[in-house]
């Protein structure tokens, strides 16, 4: 049997292992990230109504300030400096997103104005606040998905290319080895036949004959 192809088919045998562990783990890690990706479309749904209500009920407010006190005294009120915005980053399986977002709004302006100005200025600042969150939730799905996606081709390469062609290559080998031990059996067989041991009978001594000595 040729070394080289039991070295072939250990070589193989393990490759073609490796192979399946490695579906086994991208397999694991589709339904942990098609779960948490569940979870932040659900929460993405939520953020959305939840934005699209204080953004109307901004609008209103902003309506009735610039009917009441006019667009410059609105202008007057806005914050001299920007928001900031922070968050920390959620990980699932190696895929990093944002997570937990907060906004610091810098102190308003003491302009005077209506009492609906100041409602305005609340309700925009809750408005922007769940706008936030809605991004958050969009990006992390945007990275989830993306990574759902990529670990989903990835898999069916491994259980659809990788591992059936290293079956094959570990079957032919096998074959290959099969057929070398059975010729060289028949070889080995054959040999045997050609040869046979040659036996050679001396007659034995007679009891009580006396031995001539030269």
């Amino acid at each position: 049997m040729s070394a080289t192809g039991r070295a072939a088919k250990v070589q193989v045998a393990r490759r073609l292992e490796t192979a399946r562990h490695g579906a086994r783990l991208l397999d694991r890690k589709q339904h942990i990230l098609a779960d948490q990706l569940e979870r932040v479309e659900f929460h993405a749904e939520q953020a959305s109504r939840e934005w699209q209500v204080l953004a109307r009920e901004a609008a209103l407010w902003l309506q009735r300030a610039a009917a009441l006190d006019g667009s410059l005294q609105i202008g007057a009120a806005a914050p001299l400096e920007s928001a900031t915005v922070t968050y920390r980053w959620g990980n699932a399986m190696g895929v990093l997103y944002p997570d937990d977002p907060e906004c610091f709004l810098p102190a308003m302006v003491p302009a005077g104005g209506s009492s609906a100005l100041s409602y305005a200025a609340a309700a925009h600042h809750d408005a922007l606040l769940a706008a936030l969150r809605y991004a958050a939730f969009q990006r992390s799905h945007m990275l989830l998905a993306a990574e759902l996606a990529a670990t989903r081709t990835r898999k069916r390469a491994v259980e659809n290319r990788w591992i059936p062609r290293l079956e094959v290559q570990l079957r032919t080998i096998r074959r290959q080895l099969d057929a070398q031990e059975l010729e060289e059996g028949l070889r080995l067989r054959w040999a045997a036949d050609r040869n046979p041991r040659a036996t050679v009978n001396k007659p034995a001594p007679a009891l009580g004959s006396p031995s001539r000595v030269s």
